[in-house]
């Protein structure tokens, strides 16, 4: 199979072959759309909602350690003018 007829395989679809492989037939080969609309679309929902959680957190950790770095760097300026008197 040459690569522009190589088709990737997602750990969901692995999922659904191992639930029922005929649900999964049905969808992926003979292009059969699901019956669980709401379910789907639930479950985009939900992982967009934690996408945009997991990349807030993320930036919380920066903003963390640079707060971090600017106490440091402050606590250190103050001990060295205390000693250099």
């Amino acid at each position: 199979m040459s690569k522009s007829h190589q088709r990737i395989i997602r750990a969901s679809e692995i999922a659904q072959y191992i639930y029922c492989a005929h649900a999964w037939w049905l969808g992926a080969i003979e292009g059969y759309p699901s019956q669980h609309h709401q379910a789907l679309s639930d479950g985009t929902a939900f992982h967009r909602l934690h996408g945009r959680q997991v990349r807030t957190a993320q930036h919380i950790k920066v903003l963390a350690y640079l707060l971090l770095g600017s106490a440091l760097v402050i606590g250190l300026a103050g001990v060295w003018r205390l000693l250099s008197r």
